[in-house]
């Protein structure tokens, strides 16, 4: 007899196991035969100057530690390797070289000032190398949040009140980047435009279904791939130009439209971007853990925003009945990062998107019989709460029972974290200095195995 949920919470963390920077890291970066590598790039150790590191995100940490290991003391001080890299304030640790500052407070992922601070003094340092220098950009998920230099002209205030009202109207991560690049002195290439180094390499973590490298941490090394056009058409057709904040904000994107086709990157500058690891691996993975445990598993890998989760989970809760009670695969793996509409302010409970689609899968399924669902944000971070995601099993449905809680009021209130807290079925892993979005496990027990 199968331990359903073990499984299906191993075969999860095997996945975010696989993305931990330590194990990404030291595959594009190395020193030896006189020359550093960077993915395909390699610099001479003879002609090269410094070595300075910027970034931001929720594997900045990992990625920093990881960077620093790899290239060992020595080559640290030879090379005076320097920089600022912005994280969440949970995920501060000690470093040799690079400077690790706190960007936001812990399960608040959205602009502060410190991370403001921490942009500004990445630019004003970039446009101090020099030809034979060579800087290093550490990017991953939550790099928007942790990134924040808001345009001349916009204030920090605004922007977040805009970003917040787009997301709790479920706007896609490709709509909340159109506007953010617009607004920002450094995302949407402007890192890449301020840099007077030889050359800027960027090792990205995506987070981002497809590796759209304009969408991960909002593309500070890419091309501008936005238009002031494009953010208004965001703004307006989620209704922003009425609100205080989105009417001074479509004002100063219409004062903006002449300045879009500025140029990307600074005179003599190259920029070669790396993606080190993505859901991909994370699925991958999860999947060879699944194999490992004895379970014949399918994987799907979203490519693109998936949709609302209410469908995602209705999907999935298909598809689990389908594998329990008929031949084939009896594990599912997918990967991906549904949109979550939020309850009205008023009512709003707490929670985050993987809690609400177990929620919602719970809601529409009432028998878990020989069935389990894991749901998590490989970052260990499930919207502003201290949870990754939740577990669902048979189980489950028995303290709803003796609790005599209703999934759907729960549902409808945006209160996943309180039912899952009451049931005991929180996924709480901490910091895990990774983001590749989200991986669902399903492993179903079917009668006779």
């Amino acid at each position: 007899m199968r331990d359903l949920r073990d499984d299906v919470l191993s075969i999860w963390q095997a996945g975010v196991r696989a993305v931990a920077p330590e194990r990404l890291v030291p595959e594009y970066v190395a020193v030896g035969d006189g020359a550093l590598w960077l993915g395909d790039c390699e610099f001479p150790l003879r002609s090269l100057g410094r070595l300075f590191v910027v970034g931001g995100g929720k594997a900045g940490a990992g990625m920093t530690r990881a960077l620093e290991q790899t290239l060992g003391p020595s080559f640290l001080r030879q090379f005076r390797v320097g920089g600022i890299v912005s994280v969440p304030a949970d995920c501060l640790a000690p470093t040799t070289a690079i400077e690790l500052r706190a960007g936001r407070p812990a399960g608040v992922n959205e602009p502060t000032q410190a991370g403001v601070e921490a942009a500004a003094r990445m630019l004003q340092q970039v446009q101090t190398l020099g030809p034979h220098d060579v800087c290093i950009a550490l990017l991953s998920g939550g790099g928007s949040a942790l990134l924040p230099l808001p345009a001349e002209g916009v204030s920090l205030s605004d922007k977040l009140a805009v970003t917040r009202s787009l997301s709790a109207r479920g706007a896609t991560i490709d709509e909340l980047n159109a506007v953010r690049r617009e607004l920002s002195d450094l995302k949407g290439g402007g890192l890449a435009r301020s840099c007077r180094a030889g050359t800027l390499v960027s090792l990205v973590l995506s987070d981002v279904l497809g590796d759209d490298l304009a969408t991960i941490a909002s593309g500070p090394t890419l091309a501008r791939s936005s238009t002031p056009d494009a953010a208004l058409e965001v703004l307006e057709r989620f209704g922003l130009q009425d609100d205080l904040a989105g009417a001074r904000l479509v004002q100063f994107l219409q004062g903006r439209k002449a300045l879009s086709s500025a140029g990307t990157t600074a005179a003599g500058c190259r920029v070669e971007n790396v993606i080190i690891g993505n859901n991909a691996t994370a699925v991958d993975a999860a999947g060879v853990e699944a194999e490992r445990r004895g379970y014949s598993h399918a994987m799907i890998c979203a490519t693109s925003s998936e949709g609302p989760v209410e469908q995602v989970a209705a999907h999935l809760t298909r598809m689990a009945c389908k594998m329990r009670d008929e031949p084939g695969p009896d594990c599912l793996i997918s990967g991906g990062e549904p949109t979550v509409k939020l309850a009205p302010a008023g009512v709003r409970g707490k929670g985050g998107r993987n809690q609400h689609l177990c929620l919602a899968a719970l809601s529409g399924q009432l028998d878990w019989r020989d069935m389990a669902l894991a749901s998590g944000g490989t970052d260990g971070e499930d919207g502003p709460t201290d949870a990754a995601g939740a577990v669902i099993d048979e189980a489950t449905m028995r303290k709803v029972r003796s609790l005599a809680l209703d999934p759907s009021d729960y549902l409808a209130r945006s209160d996943a974290y309180h039912f899952f807290e009451a049931t005991g079925d929180l996924i709480k892993t901490g910091p895990t200095h990774t983001n590749v979005c989200d991986v669902r496990v399903i492993a179903v027990q079917r009668d006779g195995a």
